[in-house]
């Protein structure tokens, strides 16, 4: 597998299986995916079909059972976890739909946060964290701690630190589902441009329609495998 033909994302023959017990759940049966450079990908299908599964797999945050998943070029799913762990922080930004920012610590400094696993310095952190903010148009809160900002100021955040390490994927776990219709078209638009102007790659799992409809194209999920119609 290469990237000649464009293609950032290659998932071929993905199975996974989780045990309960002596029970084994297959959430994923011989999916195939294919995401190209500058693409923006939604995955929708009903709750349990596997979407957050899926996108777990893209990120290196877990292995396929089997099948192989390969992220620009770099056969993740054989990686050792150490070096799965450096390549994340390089390529991967998560945006999670409870934000996952850290309560005790400015907004800036939970950007900073994936910085700390580079060799950049004090001051290029800084000033890392501050391009990313301003991005997302929230440079003048950047002082204030997550309890001080709306929901969709810290969604913001959630992106601004996605974003600034520069990743070559960003992976949107329903970034809007917490969030009221007016916050969460302006995270949607703020997704669209990053797509549209800086050519993020993006894959973003959501339940709603009104947030695929802002996607290039959609694909759904349901019983282990996708397909482009909606799911009866």
């Amino acid at each position: 597998m290469n990237e000649k033909d464009g293609m950032l994302v290659r998932a071929a023959g993905i199975d996974k299986i989780f045990k309960r017990g002596s029970e084994e759940i297959h959430v994923l049966q011989g999916l195939e995916l294919e995401v190209p450079h500058g693409d923006f990908l939604a995955l929708m299908g009903p709750s349990g079909s596997g979407k957050s599964t899926l996108l777990n797999l893209l990120g290196g945050l877990d292995r396929p059972t089997a099948g192989a998943v390969e992220v620009g070029g770099q056969r993740i799913d054989k990686l050792p976890q150490r070096k799965l762990a450096a390549w994340r922080s390089r390529h991967i930004g998560l945006v999670f739909q409870f934000y996952n920012l850290l309560p005790t610590i400015t907004a800036q400094k939970n950007v900073e946060l994936p910085l700390l696993l580079t060799h950049l310095n004090k001051a290029q952190r800084k000033k890392q964290a501050e391009i990313a903010l301003s991005v997302v148009g929230l440079t003048q809160r950047s002082r204030h701690y997550p309890r001080q900002l709306s929901g969709g100021e810290q969604q913001r955040v959630g992106i601004a630190r996605a974003i600034v390490t520069d990743p070559t994927l960003l992976l949107c776990d329903e970034p809007t589902g917490d969030l009221d219709r007016k916050s969460s078209d302006e995270i949607l638009q703020l997704l669209q441009n990053l797509n549209q102007e800086q050519g993020k790659t993006i894959v973003m799992v959501s339940h709603d329609p009104h947030a695929a409809a802002r996607a290039r194209r959609t694909l759904y999920l349901d019983k282990g495998l996708l397909s482009t119609e909606p799911v009866q």
